[in-house]
């Protein structure tokens, strides 16, 4: 599915947890243990993980989400 959102782009499935924003970045939603081996291999992704306060690399508290909303 696509929904246009604020100049930019949001793509997702109803059936996976993971959104491309603008066709570049992609975010997995996870909980605080969710790891890597799903994006890997992908340039530009994320994970947004529940239960986390503070970012680690590339992996990013979901709360942040809501900030930038």
């Amino acid at each position: 599915m696509l929904s246009t959102n604020y100049n930019h782009k949001v793509e997702y499935r109803k059936t996976a947890i993971n959104t491309k924003v603008d066709g570049k970045y992609i975010f997995e939603v996870g909980g605080e243990r969710k790891t890597f081996d799903q994006i890997a291999d992908i340039p530009n992704s994320y994970i947004l993980a529940d239960m986390l306060e503070l970012p680690i690399g590339r992996k990013l508290p979901l709360w942040i989400v809501g900030l930038m909303y």
